[in-house]
């Protein structure tokens, strides 16, 4: 047989344009090389980036990451401060996730949501251990914001009642109703449309809001907003409300930790008027604030729990919701009327399964609990040094950095839902240091992975620290 040798012998043999075959080559000479210029511009031109004015962004080169760290394109390391997006708990690359998802791979990739799995098996009763009190069945999503959507399902199924309530701070995901409960400025370019029966009440933010007066206990602040709940659901009618949503703890609006007796407050008014409590632990969840799960800092028992993110660790999406007997007798004889095609999948379950062993065995609740210690006494500290701080708020490794130009005005070094001068300057200066953190608007969050040192977490806010120098030179 006749050698081929040229690209035009080639196409003239397989009916291949010569144009096509041209691309091909340059594509695959350059795909093992690409340079971190090449992936920016390769994904600013085919792919869209979330949150983002597309013609703004300026993102990293992540090319790998272990541990707390993670890597650009030009070998540059970076503490991930933010475990991307308060979701890799366990840590990057750990070699028992990975081999999990291996594992699962060659043993099952994919089974339908009407089939029983080994690994369904098995996940169950795992998670069953670990959720508070009698939640111990779970269905499963893809996500987070998919979690949600169905916690509603169940409510207002099962109640037969059409109206939620929520918080004005709510981040509850982006699909069509979850993002319909969110209450900060995510929500309004979807309003058009929009949803119905979403009633909205305030936020336990002791910081920012009119009910809470200096001085005041917890036990106050506390009464005033149950108070205030109980008003708005006379004028409601109680008996339209299929539930109570809310974070447990306040994720991206900036962890905002309600006062003591605020969770059984409202477990008691649900009960009282036979509205359903669902706990939205998507980020809370999971060991980040050195529980399972923050509704376990007050014995809280809701009757609906969403989870995600940490769940896997976010090495395979996958989120869950968990109930009760009391909600699932109701679907014994009828049809609970949802689903979705990747229900229980075997590779995210399979994650699921090594990330719960490991926070066990590396006692990843217990070590969040003691870093969470270290990151009070920073915030401490910082507060002490910098005039631009109004206010430090963390629980476990779920932290935030509030600045304000005014301690006294507590205006915010950034308008509500935008950015400014000091913050891109802030936000500039960590990146250029080595340092990814999550900035919303006038916040700065601290959540590093569960599996941080002492050391790497002083380490990592020291360069918080030099950066807050800049901020504080906008004090006014």
């Amino acid at each position: 047989m006749q050698k081929i040798n040229t690209f035009k012998q080639i196409r003239k043999e397989i009916n291949i344009p010569l144009r096509s075959i041209t691309s091909f080559k340059k594509f695959s000479n350059n795909t093992n090389t690409l340079s971190g210029e090449d992936i920016v511009k390769s994904c600013r031109k085919h792919t869209i980036f979330s949150w983002s004015a597309q013609g703004k962004i300026d993102p990293i080169p992540m090319t790998k990451a272990k541990g707390c760290y993670f890597w650009d394109a030009n070998g540059k390391k970076y503490f991930d401060m933010n475990s991307q997006l308060m979701c890799v708990n366990v840590g990057h690359g750990h070699p028992k996730v990975i081999q999990a998802i291996k594992d699962q791979a060659e043993e099952l990739a994919f089974a339908g949501p009407a089939f029983a799995t080994k690994i369904r098996a098995e996940v169950g009763p795992m998670l069953a251990k670990h959720t508070p009190g009698d939640l111990d069945k779970f269905f499963f999503t893809l996500g987070g914001a998919e979690a949600i959507e169905n916690a509603v399902k169940f409510a207002k199924f099962t109640t037969g009642r059409h109206k939620i309530i929520t918080r004005n701070r709510a981040y509850h995901g982006s699909t069509h109703y979850a993002i319909m409960l969110t209450g900060d400025n995510r929500r309004w370019p979807n309003e058009v449309g929009a949803v119905g029966g979403i009633i909205r009440t305030l936020d336990p933010y002791s910081y920012r809001s009119q009910l809470f007066e200096e001085g005041m206990t917890d036990e106050q602040f506390t009464e005033k907003l149950l108070i205030n709940l109980e008003e708005l659901l006379m004028f409601e009618n109680p008996e339209s409300i299929a539930a109570i949503c809310l974070e447990t703890i306040t994720g991206t609006n900036g962890i905002i930790i309600p006062p003591k007796g605020y969770l059984p407050g409202i477990r008691k008014i649900c009960d009282k008027y036979g509205i359903m409590m669902i706990c939205d632990e998507v980020m809370a969840g999971w060991g980040r604030t050195g529980k399972w799960y923050a509704c376990h800092h007050e014995n809280i028992v809701p009757d609906i729990l969403t989870m995600a993110k940490g769940l896997t660790s976010a090495y395979i999406p996958l989120g869950a919701v968990a109930v009760s007997d009391k909600i699932l007798n109701k679907y014994q004889d009828v049809p609970f009327k949802s689903g979705l095609t990747y229900q229980a999948h075997p590779m995210g379950l399979a994650c699921v399964k090594a990330v719960t062993n490991i926070m066990e065995e590396e006692k990843l609740c217990e070590n969040s609990a003691n870093m969470g210690e270290i990151l009070k006494e920073i915030h401490r500290d910082l507060y002490k040094k910098h005039p631009c701080i109004g206010e430090v708020r963390s629980i476990g490794l779920f932290g935030a950095i509030e600045l304000v130009k005014n301690r006294k005005t507590k205006e915010p070094m950034s308008p509500y839902g935008n950015t400014s001068e000091p913050m891109i300057k802030f936000s500039n200066f960590i990146r250029e240091n080595g340092l990814w953190a999550f900035v919303n608007s006038h916040i700065i969050h601290n959540q590093p992975p569960l599996c941080v040192t002492e050391k790497e977490l002083r380490e990592s806010m020291a360069i918080i620290d030099k950066g807050l120098d800049i901020v504080d030179q906008y004090v006014i």
